[in-house]
């Protein structure tokens, strides 16, 4: 064979070995939707072989992944349009397929094993969504808000807006707007389709959160920033835009001052083939840190502009950092479950309605819409140190802040554990919190059995403070 000839066989051979990779990547699997609100006691199951762990907020949720709600907890799945799906106390749900086409529409198929689930379906251009359960399935061809209740005997559909199709071992039925629509779970092919709905203890909860994400979810500053829309609503309601010259339109959220950064609070989350993904504690901190860039500018401080959407292992882009900011990095250590970073100050919950906010929590532990004038607090907080607010039209979270990390801070005293800390049995932690601002940020101690970590890895963020 001529030389030539051997190039183009291996040149034919690229092409369709390109080919074939292209065509996988068409139904790509590699798509995450945002675990947006977690309260009470939550475990997830990310399928990566480590079976149950301790959910937290803005951990990613990709296909597999199992979540389970105990009898005090309550979560909530925001996907890239804004549909979400809530879960109710002992509820257990699976995500079955979380795809994205080569058209750009998204499929995804949740099935309900036990409990109660709402779902907010807002039928975006392209996008499906199927509901399982027993051997039922739910198909939402247009937007949809439903409730589904799996008891011991009978499931429960309830359909408050839109109308659904409905398929099962009786065939196929519609289910309009206020019509529920029973099952017996031990022969599924008998159902009673009914006019009128039953009320449920949780709808006040699932009513009052969609209201927030409705009153949030537009602000003409973002809108046209970002294909995705989830988080959208925590970014308006926790922060606010300005035109700043030379950089255009820039994110910052409240409650923060020189001495903050934005890596203060959060977790290294392990996921195999991706290594360690930064996952935010704070709560509007799913967007910042999947796309765009964050930028400190003297005079403002760290602030966020918008730009293209990352994914699993990415990690978010920093300009201009101050002088002797040491930029975050994933630990350097065997693959644990998570490692969090607990440097900022947390709230503390001084009596039953009410919060301590203080400078540089970032609004890390106020309740969605739980504050009315979040801009004129943020104002009072930069001029005292801390305030005490009355929470409005929500409850307070039934456990600490955002799942389980950090510890509620006291005026005066440490709030946080200042450093990493794994969940595996690794500790790391050095530095310290002091009163309400920053404290600085060491290296590693504690943790394996053989001694743990020690030295001057200056992950996470911050320099000195």
């Amino acid at each position: 064979m001529s030389r030539p000839n051997s190039f183009w066989l291996v040149a034919s051979v690229v092409v369709v070995c390109l080919m074939v990779v292209l065509t996988g990547w068409a139904d790509s699997h590699v798509r995450m939707v945002r675990l947006s609100s977690v309260e009470g006691d939550v475990v997830v199951d990310r399928d990566i072989g480590q079976g149950y762990e301790r959910a937290f907020l803005n951990l990613p949720i990709t296909e597999g992944t199992k979540l389970q709600t105990k009898d005090d907890g309550r979560a909530e799945v925001e996907f890239e349009d804004g549909s979400t799906v809530r879960i109710t106390p002992d509820t257990v749900i699976s995500f079955l397929q979380l795809t994205m086409e080569d058209s750009g529409g998204k499929t995804s198929t949740i099935h309900v094993q036990e409990g109660t689930a709402y779902i907010s379906f807002l039928a975006s251009k392209g996008d499906q969504l199927k509901l399982t359960f027993g051997k039922e399935t739910v198909s939402f061809t247009r937007a949809a808000h439903l409730r589904l209740e799996m008891g011991d005997a009978e499931a429960t559909l309830s359909v408050f807006k839109g109308d659904i199709e409905v398929a099962g071992t009786f065939g196929k039925t519609d289910v309009a707007s206020r019509q529920s629509l029973t099952f017996d779970l031990a022969d599924q092919s008998r159902y009673t389709l009914a006019k009128d709905l039953e009320q449920d203890p949780y709808d006040s909860w699932d009513k009052q959160a969609l209201a927030y994400q409705q009153r949030y979810a537009t602000n003409p500053s973002y809108n046209g920033f970002s294909p995705y829309t989830y988080g959208t609503s925590d970014l308006n309601y926790y922060g606010s835009f300005s035109n700043i010259a030379g950089y255009g339109w820039m994110w910052q959220p409240y409650f923060v001052g020189a001495g903050w950064d934005p890596f203060m609070n959060g977790a290294w989350a392990f996921y195999p083939g991706f290594g360690y993904s930064w996952v935010s504690g704070y709560p509007w901190g799913w967007t910042p840190y999947n796309s765009g860039a964050w930028m400190f500018l003297p005079g403002y401080g760290w602030m966020w502009q918008s730009g293209g959407w990352g994914g699993l292992g990415m990690f978010p882009t920093i300009i201009n950092p101050p002088l002797g900011y040491v930029s975050p990095r994933p630990p350097n250590i065997p693959a644990q479950h998570l490692v969090e970073v607990n440097r900022g100050p947390l709230p503390n919950s001084v009596n039953p309605g009410k919060l301590t906010i203080a400078n540089n929590s970032a609004g890390l532990g106020i309740p969605r819409g739980g504050l009315r004038n979040l801009p004129k607090d943020s104002e009072n907080v930069q001029q005292h140190g801390f305030i005490s607010a009355k929470v409005h039209n929500a409850s307070l979270p039934t456990t600490n802040w955002w799942g389980g990390f950090g510890q509620t801070s006291v005026p005066g005293r440490s709030a946080g554990n200042g450093g990493w800390r794994g969940t595996s049995g690794t500790s790391m932690s050095s530095g310290h919190t002091s009163g309400f601002s920053g404290g600085h940020y060491g290296g590693f101690s504690g943790g394996h059995s053989s001694g743990g970590f020690s030295g001057g890895h200056g992950g996470g963020g911050g320099g000195h403070r």
